[in-house]
């Protein structure tokens, strides 16, 4: 069965076996948890670690690492000779490996711990006793106790219901309190909105209390279906994964090619097998930036670290480079740009002027407040931790605290006015009225809607002037609350109470709205100078959601409204046409965020969407960074994020965005500074073999170069500190590609500069006699362009660190960059100048040899700072193009 609400209670407790008074038995409890299982969601089957080890063994750059893994070995086998280099690049690829796959598992980690903190317990009647258990223990048939503030733990009939609402926002995007009735019929096709004899898992008890009997638990509840959507989705790959993954296939092709044009060259001009196979595996090795995957791994992990100061939890590594490079932001309304608060802003009590709700009060405007709070059926209370807790439906909880702000308690004003019956709200009346024992009678207090108060006969002037207030503070998207009282000397019968609601005396009238959180203007100001616009996607009215988008600078000038069923009548050509154009999107179903999303995205843009509701997870997962709520999130929207907000706030993500955009310039530098030196190696060694030098350095010599001399300082690059200006600058585009004109000019000038260099310094000591103590040889060439390659890729780093001079960059910006720089120079002197050299085939070298070496080291550096100057100068070419293009 589907359709619960169209049956009676007593056809539905026969046809689940269950009793309404008694509750269910245990041994029927019992056997029913066989059947059906926990009341739990089926979370998505996590990946054995051989098929994610495999994942990462896919990647093109790995296997070229791996296959010159396989030839080493082959050749130390052959040839008797050292498993070093072999070994060392097994090592690297091991190292890579487990790095990404720790790093996943830590982050899924949290969010597990996150999940724990959010398991809820809930009341049930079992052989006719009151129990509370543990959600995931409910059944079908359980017969559940609501209260207020209690979370439903599975849909479920309604048996009973007093005065019953629940806050459904989690699952039909919904912000107001929907009102429940057991009593209603209803038939034919209803949504979930509509199903009002119905209560939903996860959904909170506002206002009232009740009973139901469970219907459906786990996966076949609405929620559950929603979640279940979810697991069938194929994961996109981001950004960054996309063009790693291009440049890992353009670096592999060039292995591949320089090793093949090199083994047919030498196989053709009669050179051993052996020795092509060596210099083949030497190609592979020089043109894979072994430690790539590495440092931008530690990049990202970096970026994690600094998002959970931030509040920020990150639950898949490569979301922080693509917040980075966000350029759209959709974000829920209530709860994230908004304090999920509703709040008293303004009041009016008749014959006095309005007032804020900051203003000092006088006593008229006192007992305007203690006539609502009167009315009003929340409770403050004390939590475990001693902290004061409001609990009722939001009105009347901007009531009480409005009443405690102004030191008014609400106990002693019941001791003066002792509640004798209630006539309760209702979705028809649109009203609810308390009667009150006075010393010389009764009060009738009634508080709702200002056109469904019974008001006595006014002046016509008296009406406008209410009318008037009333108006003021709805175009303001102000929930307007009236007040009204009438005193009788005695009550009629209890059935005929509602006879005492008319010909009231109007009081007052308040405002109310969720206001903006504090900070969100800010950060949407800030967003906005860094190129990013923040768009509002909500299921709330349009009046509301562009009174506060209006508020906080989402609904400038030149932007409109869109509404859901505005937006039914569009296809799919005329969204992305015109998608541009709306700031704001009200009254939209799940099904339209999807569309948004997927219309924006079509326009180029990276869409970083926020959320908090199963309603919301399908939109969060077809987000390129789906964003949920750490405190009113629901476990379904978490585990469709990229990134959880542990608290709820818009101004973290734009702080996250600018921690993204920071690791993404890191890993633009980590991918320059490896390339040149990578590209260095290629050129130096496809050079010699053309002109008949020989091998200029062997597979383990360039291992020691990319793991000491790349690896070590460029794992400090994730800890460097981006310019200032980089909020000021725009957003990438989605297909925009890695390299921009500047880092190309960078890293073709000083790929030539530190290859000619390198090349120097190799045929200086291979085939000069500089020396009167040493004769040139392979060897001295080989040490002396090891340490040139070596030390040019040190120094490098500096080049990439800024777009400044390296004269004008402070060195203790990134002092462990600074120390492991120094360190590695020193280590490859000690290598060349100790007997430990001597195992990876250096050589000692004299002192000419250090001077030259030297001096070439230093040049690549020297030649950067000419070529930036140049770039800057404004009568150089290239700059009075760049500008002439510009105008």
């Amino acid at each position: 069965m589907e359709k619960w609400y169209e049956l009676e209670i007593e056809t539905i407790e026969e046809y689940l076996v269950t009793n309404i008074t008694t509750g269910l038995p245990q041994e029927q409890v019992d056997d029913r948890q066989q059947e059906y299982g926990k009341n739990v969601f089926k979370t998505k089957k996590k990946t054995s670690l051989v098929r994610r080890i495999l994942h990462q063994l896919r990647d093109v750059s790995t296997i070229v690492l791996l296959v010159a893994a396989a030839l080493s070995f082959l050749l130390a086998f052959k040839e008797g000779s050292s498993f070093i280099e072999p070994t060392v690049i097994l090592a690297i690829v091991v190292l890579n490996v487990t790095l990404a796959i720790t790093q996943e598992g830590k982050a899924e980690k949290s969010l597990e711990a996150l999940a724990e903190m959010n398991s809820p317990n809930c009341t049930v009647f079992r052989d006719d006793i009151r129990k509370t258990i543990d959600t995931s223990e409910v059944v079908i048939g359980d017969i559940i106790i609501l209260e207020t503030g209690s979370i439903v733990p599975a849909d479920a009939r309604l048996i009973e219901s007093f005065g019953l609402s629940c806050d459904e926002l989690s699952l039909t995007g919904e912000s107001e309190p929907v009102e429940k009735d057991a009593t209603i019929s209803i038939s034919g096709t209803a949504s979930v909105g509509d199903q009002s004899n119905m209560v939903f898992s996860g959904c909170i008890v506002s206002t009232g209390h009740g009973t139901a009997i469970v219907t459906a638990i786990g996966m076949d509840t609405q929620m559950g279906q929603i979640a279940s959507h979810l697991h069938n989705t194929e994961t996109l790959k981001t950004p960054l994964q996309v063009r790693l993954d291009s440049l890992g296939r353009v670096i592999s092709w060039i292995a591949i090619a320089s090793a093949l044009f090199l083994l047919a060259i030498g196989l053709r001009g009669g050179a051993d097998f052996g020795t092509m196979i060596m210099i083949a595996i030497s190609m592979a090795v020089a043109a894979v930036p072994e430690t790539l995957s590495l440092i931008v791994t530690l990049s990202l992990t970096n970026g994690v670290q600094k998002m959970v100061t931030k509040n920020a939890l990150i639950r898949k590594l490569p979301a922080v480079e693509t917040l980075g490079n966000t350029s759209v932001i959709c974000s829920d309304k209530t709860g994230t740009l908004t304090q999920n608060r509703m709040t008293i802003k303004h009041l009016w009590r008749y014959g006095t002027p309005q007032i804020s709700s900051d203003d000092n009060f006088g006593r008229k405007e006192e007992e305007l407040v203690t006539m609502l709070a009167l009315a009003s059926n929340a409770t403050i209370d004390k939590n475990e931790e001693g902290k004061t807790e409001y609990i009722g439906n939001a009105t009347e909880v901007a009531i009480m605290q409005l009443l405690s702000k102004k030191g008014l308690e609400k106990s002693t004003l019941e001791d003066r006015y002792p509640k004798v019956a209630e006539i309760p709200f209702s979705s028809e009346r649109k009203r609810m009225s308390v009667i009150l024992k006075e010393t010389n009678g009764y009060l009738i207090i009634t508080k709702g809607a200002l056109d469904r108060l019974p008001l006595e006969e006014m002046s016509n002037q008296k009406y406008q002037e209410i009318m008037a207030v009333h108006d003021s503070y709805a175009k303001k998207a102000l929930r307007v609350i009236a007040v009204a009282i009438r005193y009788v000397k005695k009550l009629p019968d209890e059935n005929e109470l509602e006879k005492l609601e008319q010909n009231m005396s109007f009081v007052g009238l308040i405002g109310l709205i969720d206001p903006p959180r504090p900070q969100a203007a800010e950060a949407i100001e800030k967003a906005k100078k860094a190129g990013i616009q923040t768009v509002m996607i909500t299921g709330d009215h349009a009046t509301t959601a562009s009174a506060i988008a209006e508020e906080i600078g989402i609904l400038s000038e030149g932007k409109k409204i869109l509404t859901g069923s505005e937006l039914s009548h569009m296809s799919e050509q005329e969204l992305n046409d015109t998608v541009k154009n709306y700031a704001v999107y009200a009254r939209v179903s799940p099904e339209d965020k999807i569309r948004i999303v997927k219309a924006w995205q079509e326009n180029g843009d990276v869409v970083a969407m926020t959320g908090d509701g199963v309603n919301d997870a399908p939109a969060l997962k077809a987000a390129d960074v789906g964003i949920s709520m750490g405190i009113t999130g629901t476990e379904v929207a978490k585990n469709a994020s990229d990134m959880v907000l542990t608290d709820d706030n818009f101004a973290t993500i734009v702080e996250a965005v600018s921690v993204g955009r920071n690791v993404y310039e890191n890993i633009k530098k980590t991918i320059c500074f490896l390339l040149v030196c990578n590209l260095s190696e290629i050129v130096i060694m496809l050079f010699a073999q053309m002109a008949g030098w020989g091998i200029v350095l062997t597979p383990i010599m360039l291992l020691l170069i990319n793991l000491l001399g790349d690896g070590i300082p460029g794992l400090q690059l994730a800890k460097e500190v981006s310019d200032e200006d980089i909020m000021a600058k725009k957003p990438i585009k989605r297909n925009q590609g890695l390299f921009t004109a500047d880092m190309l000019r960078l890293i073709l000038r000083q790929t030539v500069s530190c290859s000619v260099v390198s090349l120097l310094a190799f045929y200086i000591g291979s085939f000069i006699d500089v020396s009167n103590i040493m004769s040139a040889s392979l060897d001295i060439g080989q040490t002396m362009a090891f340490l040139t390659i070596g030390w040019t890729s040190i120094l490098h780093i500096f080049n990439v660190r800024s777009k400044k001079s390296v004269f004008e960059t402070t060195l203790s910006n990134n002092k462990p960059l600074t120390m492991s720089a120094i360190a590695m120079i020193v280590v490859f002197g000690l290598l060349v100048a100790t007997p430990i050299g001597n195992i990876f085939g250096l050589t000692h070298i004299g002192f000419v040899h250090w001077l030259i070496v030297i001096v070439l080291s230093i040049l690549p550096t020297l030649s950067h700072e000419l070529g930036r100057v140049a770039d800057n100068n404004p009568h150089s070419i290239r700059r009075r193009t760049y500008n002439y293009i510009k105008r």
